[in-house]
């Protein structure tokens, strides 16, 4: 990789609910960046969870999530964070 190329940067990140993940791969099989693998650890149900490799191919796509059939892993969006940040930080004002 030459000094001139712009680094990667990823677009979004996955977030994984390692406990209830049973293993399947359809997060990893139908990943479009591929960027999930299988960890080298295990669940306590004894399984191997998906973790993100490489990270910076991530874009938050959230197809994982939409395979998943335990809902155990959901893709976010970078600035999808920063929007739900921002809107938590906002007062509400709740009329009875």
């Amino acid at each position: 990789m030459s000094d001139d190329a712009p680094s990667k940067k990823a677009k979004g990140t996955v977030f994984v609910r390692k406990e209830i993940c049973k293993g399947c791969s359809y997060c990893i099989d139908f990943c479009p960046p591929h960027c999930l693998a299988f960890s080298d650890d295990y669940n306590a149900k004894g399984y191997h969870y998906p973790v993100l490799s490489p990270a910076e191919d991530c874009t938050g796509c959230d197809l994982c999530g939409l395979y998943c059939p335990d809902f155990a892993i959901f893709g976010v969006k970078y600035e999808d964070i920063e929007k739900l940040r921002q809107d938590a930080a906002t007062p509400v004002r709740v009329s009875a």
